[in-house]
């Protein structure tokens, strides 16, 4: 059985592109997947403890080698706690929307929380950075009001896919595909531009369905 993690990083529920992108690509996935498990995670609905001076102590101590004292050991576990939902998954799915050129903040709170020394990556002197993550795959379902690809920078920069991309890859994840709907704002065919997005949607997850 395969295991998916679906991470909505949007709060706009049924409005949101990126929202209707991943959904259609999971629903299609599902029909040719039919051992697929999926996780869903809505990040505006869910409860995400501060990343506070306890949880960047214990983080230090783990790099460093020392011992927890009791609240930083506690403050560790909740982090482990919430990163193994996330390194129990085969498959990673996330839909997220550009803001301000980059990724909304609740995705960014939960990357801070779970990226951490020997969950998701480990480090080496000399070589540096390692991912821990083996054997697994991420969709990403990106969209953006303004901002596409090959655009002058006039109209926006990519901190969006390229942030996301450079934090899979350093938790070990290399296999990342993406679905896009860029621009949404300017186009003179929304309705029409959605719909091949979700097309594409369809045909990346009869794909990904054979894998």
């Amino acid at each position: 059985m395969t295991k998916l993690l679906y991470l909505n990083a949007s709060p706009r529920k049924a409005y949101s592109a990126s929202t209707q992108l991943a959904e259609t690509y999971l629903g299609a996935l599902r029909t040719h997947n039919s051992s697929l498990e999926v996780d869903c995670l809505d990040l505006w609905d869910t409860d995400l403890p501060a990343f506070d001076g306890d949880k960047v102590a214990a983080k230090m101590n783990v790099i460093a080698g020392h011992e927890h004292n009791e609240v930083q050991q506690s403050a560790w576990d909740q982090i482990a706690g919430i990163a193994r939902r996330f390194i129990s998954a085969d498959r990673y799915l996330i839909a997220a929307p550009m803001w301000n050129g980059g990724i909304p903040y609740r995705l960014k709170h939960y990357i801070d929380l779970i990226h951490q020394p020997g969950l998701l990556w480990g480090f080496d002197p000399q070589t540096g950075y390692f991912g821990l993550l083996e054997g697994k795959h991420a969709t990403l379902a990106l969209t953006s009001g303004v901002y596409r690809q090959n655009v002058r920078s006039a109209f926006g920069f990519d901190h969006h896919s390229t942030y996301l991309r450079d934090w899979l890859n350093q938790a070990g994840v290399t296999a990342i595909s993406e679905l896009r709907l860029q621009p949404t704002l300017l186009t003179d065919d929304p309705v029409g531009d959605l719909a091949k997005a979700k097309e594409d949607a369809v045909a990346l997850a009869r794909a990904h369905g054979r894998v």
